[in-house]
């Protein structure tokens, strides 16, 4: 196919003089594509999309992980569509309120109560600030092998790009290793009666628990008095409908949901027992916590999204078709690429519903700039993602465009590797890391 970004690349350019970044999220930043391909979007339709100059992809990532269904999926949107006439925001609760919470807490039976918002970012924070509250502690442990959690302050104090958090509040938290018990008794013991939360990610697309590691952290949660949160931002709706806790039968304290919940249309979940959630409420005779409060955290057309992708899951099952599709693709890259001998250096990995691939330059080491020549040359061969990260949306015919694109891409990537130079083979810097200190000087 013929692509071209003059369009996008002029829109890319006013977006950077109106907003920091030219994006609102730091991963759909320009720096994470080729210099001059990142294509400005206009539509999308299940897993195709259409940019402002009229190129069409096949779309991996799926609006950062939130869309398992499809773009524009049609029970989704027929009903928003059907409650979107009768107003979406009002001075008291809303019977969907109800109704929504009744489906949230019927798909995850380790909870007793829910509270809804729009993005994940305010769910963790939320639940670490009621964790400190419930323990009178102020320390959080969470995983340093997982990469975000939010983007309020007791998190982003523990990121490279920390600029503007007090340093007060970025020594309040303490990383521990994934798959490490021993690790986090150790530092459970060192901080003892100081942690009021351990949060992680029951898994990720790269790290599955080891046997019993899930069971031994939620009995030195137990042990030391700690709350034990499950981030199920990721997770939730892509391992399962009831998340990562409904896969490996742990069930934490709290839980806090994003992404997925809406199919695209923002709404989060801070989930968990009674007693601590009833802290943010009226039923409590201690100090009340101030939880998730806002003005569109319960508005109509996102909660009626989420009644509609829970009745998807219920009806059909769409975690079994991205696990089918996506170890389809994966064994169909796998075969081209071992085609072509390149297997050392590009691959797949992940859970099938979550997929990454792999870059490695010409010692085996990960590499930035092969990875920014192998985005353009799947980028100009129709394919659009970071990731392989794919959706129930994705057909056996997405499969394959994808699998060839690959496919042309490997003439390139061969040549770059014998030169050991592919800078030489894309315009302009490689992408870089989202989240770093200092943004490298580059051409808008």
């Amino acid at each position: 196919m013929s692509v071209a970004f003059d369009r996008s690349s002029a829109l890319q350019a006013s977006l950077h003089r109106l907003v920091p970044g030219g994006a609102h999220t730091f991963a759909k930043g320009s720096d994470q594509y080729p210099e001059g391909m990142a294509p400005v979007l206009v539509r999308g339709e299940g897993a195709r999309v259409t940019d402002v100059d009229g190129n069409e992809f096949v779309e991996y990532g799926m609006g950062m992980r939130a869309v398992t269904l499809g773009h524009g999926y049609r029970p989704v949107v027929d009903a928003v569509r059907a409650v979107l006439g009768d107003g979406l925001s009002f001075s008291r609760p809303t019977e969907l309120e109800l109704a929504a919470a009744e489906d949230f807490l019927g798909l995850v039976p380790g909870a007793d109560m829910v509270k809804f918002g729009k993005n994940a970012s305010d769910a963790t924070s939320a639940a670490v600030r009621l964790s400190r509250a419930a323990t009178g502690r102020d320390l959080v442990a969470f995983c340093s092998d997982q990469p975000y959690f939010s983007s309020q302050d007791w998190f982003v104090g523990t990121l490279p790009v920390n600029s503007g958090v007090p340093e007060a509040t970025r020594n309040l938290g303490r990383p521990f290793p994934y798959n490490d018990l021993p690790a986090l008794r150790s530092l459970l013991e060192q901080h003892e009666g100081r942690i009021a939360c351990v949060i992680l990610e029951a898994a990720t697309a790269m790290n599955e628990p080891a046997p019993g590691y899930l069971e031994g952290v939620r009995a030195l949660c137990s042990e030391h008095g700690t709350v034990l949160v499950f981030d199920e931002t990721i997770t939730g709706f892509r391992w399962s409908p009831h998340g990562a806790q409904g896969v490996y039968g742990v069930t934490p304290d709290l839980s806090t949901w994003g992404k997925a919940m809406g199919n695209g249309f923002p709404i989060a979940a801070l989930a968990g027992r009674r007693e601590l959630m009833e802290l943010g409420g009226l039923n409590t005779d201690r100090e009340r916590v101030f939880l998730l409060s806002s003005t569109n955290g319960a508005e109509t057309v996102s909660l009626a999204a989420f009644r509609a992708v829970v009745r998807a899951y219920t009806e059909t099952d769409p975690v079994a078709t991205m696990e089918r599709q996506g170890a389809a693709l994966a064994a169909g890259v796998a075969e081209v690429v071992a085609e072509a001998g390149l297997g050392e250096y590009l691959d797949t990995a992940g859970r099938p519903s979550c997929m990454v691939f792999r870059t490695r330059d010409t010692d085996g080491n990960p590499s930035q700039p092969m990875r920014t020549l192998f985005l353009a040359e799947t980028l100009l061969r129709g394919v659009l993602g970071q990731s392989y990260v794919i959706s129930a949306a994705h057909t056996d015919d997405d499969v394959a465009r994808t699998v060839e694109a690959v496919r042309g891409a490997l003439p390139a990537y061969r040549k770059a590797l014998e030169s050991g130079r592919p800078e030489d083979l894309f315009s302009g810097r490689p992408v870089a890391p989202a989240h770093r200190r200092y943004a490298e000087p580059r051409r808008l």
